[in-house]
């Protein structure tokens, strides 16, 4: 018995060592900004949303009826958009339009105006993550159950995690394209987002939504070829290569993940909706047979119905009937 308490003991100093030296890797300029002293705060915050997400969630939703929420999320979509421009505004001014050379780009580890505005600015990157846990809590009270897959929680927990290592150690340098790049795509969703949530009248202008799949498979492709240069320069002072695989495998994980969605949905004719990996939206999607005709002031009641109860990619089992 002394045996086993003594190995737990060497296990738990040494898992004590671990910590310690991970966070004397932080970078101590990030040590004022919330939620960056130490990983235990954030892994609460996601462990939360889990909770919430598989368990709580629906069981507080289970005897009750979906909520609308109709005007919080076009705020919330809209505000999303606002802070993705501020985001990458600053990225690009924090050095990507201005000393980087889009190739080997060091961490500016100094105390220069430019390099604290990149680590503010990748401070603000990661949270940002966390304030779009929200994309699930809206699926979660509005009762969209088909758009909480696998890969929207795998995408919304996991990556803020990781993410969190890669700015405390990291902020700036090669390794933050891709946050420019996804926060770049982010301002073309959320609008798209918003413009679903504020309802069936503006469905017209939603004809886009099979290019949003596009979109992303564009930002995969950046990011892995930005990535990927890494492996055939003779010589990169880039100070965490960790960072740059870590890139490289998820930009072509996700481009995968994509390529077979786009397949199957525009090239083999399938709509999927709730296989769409690109559910991460919280608002309606366009159809093509989901169309207002005649006299509008009949359809208001019945079109409000079909809104609440679409799911990504397609009506309620009953289309707006023409009038």
């Amino acid at each position: 018995m002394a045996n086993i308490f003594q190995g737990i003991q060497e296990i738990g100093s040494h898992a004590v060592d671990i910590y310690d030296f991970l966070l004397a890797g932080i970078d101590p300029r990030l040590k004022d900004y919330p939620l960056m002293q130490s990983p235990v705060p954030m892994s609460i915050i996601l462990l939360c949303y889990l909770f919430f997400t598989l368990s709580l969630g629906p069981k507080l939703m289970a005897n009750r009826k979906p909520f609308l929420l109709k005007e919080a999320m076009i705020a919330y979509n809209f505000t999303l958009v606002a802070l993705s421009i501020f985001i990458v505004y600053e990225f690009m001014l924090s050095g990507w339009i201005t000393t980087y050379t889009w190739q080997c780009d060091a961490v500016d580890t100094s105390d220069s105006p430019q390099a604290l505005r990149m680590v503010r600015v990748a401070w603000l990157f990661w949270f940002s993550k966390i304030i779009e846990l929200m994309d699930t809590v809206f699926f979660v009270l509005r009762k969209k159950h088909g758009q909480i897959t696998f890969l929207h929680i795998f995408h919304h927990s996991f990556m803020p995690w990781t993410w969190w290592w890669g700015v405390t150690y990291a902020p700036g340098g090669m390794g933050s394209f891709h946050a420019m790049v996804n926060s770049s795509i982010h301002v073309v969703m959320y609008f798209y987002y918003g413009l679903a949530a504020a309802g069936p009248r503006f469905q017209k202008y939603l004809w886009w939504k099979k290019y949003m799949t596009a979109i992303q498979l564009f930002q995969f492709i950046l990011i892995s070829l930005h990535a990927t240069q890494y492996y055939f320069m003779d010589r990169c002072d880039y100070q965490f290569p960790m960072i740059i695989h870590l890139v490289w495998m998820y930009g072509t994980f996700f481009f995968v993940l994509f390529s077979n969605f786009w397949i199957q949905a525009y090239v083999k004719g399938k709509r999927l909706p709730k296989q769409d990996v690109n559910h991460v939206q919280n608002g309606i999607t366009p159809h093509a047979d989901c169309k207002r005709n005649g006299n509008e002031s009949n359809l208001k009641h019945e079109a409000r119905n079909s809104f609440h109860h679409q799911e990504n990619g397609g009506c309620s089992s009953e289309k707006l009937k023409r009038n």
